[in-house]
């Protein structure tokens, strides 16, 4: 239900003038098209549109004509046998209610409030690996999140109660206690590339693969940081073959003309062997060091051949202690090593590196009292008998983890209460907000630069074009296409594949339809949208492209042939592939079906809330199970001839009507995603028409209607969504212009899912904000 708010950017339109154009423009609309079912004495669905004793009280019922707007915009109604109103009759009804009914005006659309949230438990894990490098496990730390219009980023659901926050004093010790060197800094352990290593007889040949049949050479000159006695590990393993053979080699490491280490090998499983050694190395590219593989006995007949993989090279030292840093994973924290011997000296270090860390968990600069606040802290830990420095920063680290400017993303704004009052955002949340919602991560370096010098906003674009290209938007693309397409769910949800798939075995069901078959799902729904996104394609391809990513386990679920391999890759669909699209991914077709059988009114209701954004009514109270409709002489009958007994109560059949259509074209694909051509014996009658009038003969027929025909309808289900996500509040109706201004501009820019992007991030709500309050617009 709508909240009735005085929004911000209201237009105060002189009620006369309203009457008037009621009477002169809209109510000669109404009278064509609406009046013979909802006027005259007429309310069909309970819904009259002329009952009323004062004009200017009618024009006040915002409820009534939320209910109109919202159906002519969704082509709801006039219904589909009725005559409709041309294309600008619907834009000047549809405005007038925003004008002159809403108060809206689209030219300053309202920004919203969003309330101040906590970082939901993904928030937290990302922010915390891209802080320290700490992989953080919050599913065991914290409890599930709540969810609000379907996504976990939504602020009214995302508080924080006196045993959560004990839970959050936890972690920071947790994680502080990974993050920090425990023992100070140590001798180095420096890692070698092997892509250093060549064969001067072959330069294809790497030491991913050396075989042991054949005497081979890899030379190089890797650069060594300090001259010094070191200790050299070579970890490698033995590949070619699962089951044991008799084929034998020699794997030496040689410096200069010296072998160091050598080891007699023969087939083994494990999954990494080493060689260790003393050597001696100079500072530079000044020795050459080689691998080389004799080879031993041959393989039996019948046996196959074996070779060596060598996964890594290090070298730790100088031993004698000359050289100390800190391990690689805590120079994020340290990056510029060890601190000054002199402890009068530490306090600068001891500065810098807390307020860099404090700013970007902060996601602003910190104010200098508060650095000196942690500082101290730090300072009073190292003092105590047995500390270090290192101690004392983790001790300030825990109280930055602890603190509501890390845990909440709050926004600073002039006159926070007052409703009417709208300003932009400052540029330093307006980096916080881009990258919680393209990297589901607290901002870098780059981005709070931009924001320090005022210059994010003139690079907004050359950003998120940047973020995107970043493997961190995988992030994104997982937790969006997660919760709005509810991928998420698809390894998890219960589906009985005994009784779906019709196999009497037990656990043959659990073999065919596995774990690693219901991951490959997910993997391609979030791949298949990441592509459209990277690769800048219409948005509608989402719906009828001839492409999918696939491995050979999900190929052969699919029936293409081909595809070898557990790696995900893009295909191609053959001509006659029953694929294309999201409504026949196994991802969509499983999470929208019931444990033992398909549900026609789960797949179509989850069509018209997320890609057409026009949801049906709450459903009406004490509606009995489809399966009882299903019983004595009606056991045998289609799904199509269940469904319609079912909803034979003229108030079920409104909604029904709005449904079943959408979910029946898709009975071609069971509950577990397969294709089927039978039901109980009788071949599956996929067609049918949508409310709004269009025919089809089956699934692909209704994504290409969808695609082509209810494409704004699209565009405008999947910017409802992407503000949702990426702001933390629901969309309301004072949204309609910035919605608008965002599907317009996609469509005027090639239609594609990146533009869309790019509107929803410049709109007027993911730019702004308004004051918090209530202001009840009751005039």
């Amino acid at each position: 239900m709508a909240v009735w708010l005085l929004a911000a950017g209201s237009v105060m339109a002189d009620p006369a003038a309203v009457m008037k154009t009621f009477n002169e423009q809209i109510e000669p609309i109404l009278a064509d098209y609406c009046y013979d079912c909802h006027g005259g004495g007429s309310d069909e669905g309970d819904f009259a549109m002329d009952d009323y004793d004062k004009l200017e009280d009618h024009l006040q019922d915002r409820e009534l004509w939320f209910g109109v707007w919202e159906s002519v915009r969704a082509s709801l109604m006039p219904p589909a046998k009725k005559e409709k109103p041309g294309d600008a009759e619907k834009e000047k009804l549809l405005s007038w209610i925003e004008r002159d009914v809403f108060k809206l005006d689209p030219e300053n659309p309202d920004p919203g409030i969003v309330t101040v949230r906590r970082l939901n438990r993904e928030e937290y894990r990302n922010t915390i690996q891209d802080l320290f490098g700490v992989n953080f496990d919050v599913t065991e730390a914290f409890p599930a999140d709540d969810t609000g219009y379907g996504f976990d980023t939504i602020g009214d659901v995302l508080s924080i109660s006196p045993l959560l926050m004990e839970k959050y004093i936890e972690a920071a010790a947790t994680i502080v206690e990974k993050a920090v060197p425990p023992g100070g800094p140590q001798i180095p352990t420096q890692w070698i590339g092997l892509e250093v290593f060549k064969d001067a007889k072959n330069d294809k040949h790497s030491l991913n693969w050396m075989p042991f049949q054949n005497e081979r050479t890899l030379a190089g000159k890797p650069w060594i940081n300090h001259e010094g006695e070191y200790e050299m590990r070579v970890d490698f393993a033995v590949k070619g073959s699962m089951e044991a053979t008799s084929h034998t080699a020699t794997l030496a490491v040689m410096v200069g003309d010296q072998t160091v280490a050598e080891r007699k090998l023969g087939w083994d499983n494990s999954d990494s062997l080493n060689l260790k050694a003393k050597v001696r190395l100079k500072k530079g590219r000044e020795q050459e060091i080689r691998f080389v593989v004799k080879p031993g006995e041959p393989p039996q007949q019948g046996e196959n051949s074996l070779a060596v993989q060598v996964q890594r090279m290090t070298f730790r030292g100088p031993l004698d202690g000359s050289v100390k840093e800190y391990p690689w994973e805590f120079r994020n924290l340290f990056p510029e090593g060890p601190p000054p011997a002199d402890p009068k000296e530490r306090d600068g270090y001891r500065r810098e590196v807390l307020k860099r860390v404090a700013t970007r968990a902060f996601r602003r600069p910190v104010d200098d009292a508060t650095v000196e606040k942690l500082v101290g802290l730090a300072k009073m830990m190292e003092e105590q008998p047995g500390k270090s420095f290192e101690q004392g920063i983790g001790h300030a680290l825990t109280a930055i983890l602890s603190s509501p400017r890390f845990l909440f993303r709050a926004e600073f704004q002039p006159e926070p209460n007052n409703p009417a009052k709208v300003v932009p955002i400052d540029e330093f949340a307006l980096a916080s907000r881009l990258s919680y919602f393209l990297w589901t991560s607290c901002p870098d370096d780059e981005l709070l630069r931009l924001a320090s010098e005022g210059q994010l906003r003139k690079q907004l674009r050359a950003q998120v074009d940047r973020m995107l290209a970043d493997k961190k938007s995988d992030r994104f693309i997982r937790n969006f296409v997660g919760q709005w397409l509810q991928a998420r769910d698809v390894e998890t949800v219960n589906i009985d594949a005994r009784r779906v798939l019709e196999i009497k075995d037990f656990e043959e069901s659990l073999r065919i339809f596995n774990g690693q078959l219901r991951q490959s799902m997910r993997q391609e729904t979030e791949l298949f949208f990441g592509h459209i996104l990277k690769e800048n394609l219409p948005a509608t391809e989402l719906l009828t492209a001839d492409f999918t990513f696939l491995n050979e386990r999900l190929a052969q679920w699919y029936g293409v042939e081909g595809v070898k391999g557990n790696d995900m890759r893009k295909v191609v669909l053959p001509p006659d592939s029953k694929r294309g699209g999201l409504l026949t991914q196994a991802t969509f077709l499983i999470v929208t079906s019931n444990p033992t059988r398909t549900s026609p009114v789960k797949r179509g209701l989850f069509v018209l809330e997320n890609l057409l954004a026009t949801p049906a009514p709450p459903a009406v109270p004490d509606v009995p199970p489809l399966e009882a409709s299903q019983k004595g002489k009606n056991q045998d009958l289609p799904l199509r001839e269940i469904l319609k007994i079912h909803s034979e109560d003229a108030l079920c059949a409104s909604c029904h009507e709005r449904m079943d259509p959408i979910g029946l074209a898709l009975e071609n694909f069971t509950a577990a995603g397969s294709w089927r051509d039978l039901y109980r014996g009788k071949p599956i009658d996929a067609s049918g028409q949508l409310v709004t009038g269009e025919t089809f003969k089956d699934a692909q027929e209704l994504s290409k209607i969808l695609a082509e025909k209810r494409f704004h309808d699209f565009h405008r289900a999947l910017a409802e969504k992407l503000l949702t996500y990426s702001i933390g509040r629901g969309v309301e109706f004072y949204d309609a212009p910035s919605i608008d201004r965002i599907v317009k501009h996609m469509e005027s820019h090639g239609s594609t899912l990146r533009e869309l992007l790019y509107g929803i991030i410049e709109s007027a709500p993911f730019q702004k904000r308004r004051g918090d309050g209530d202001l009840f617009a009751d005039r």
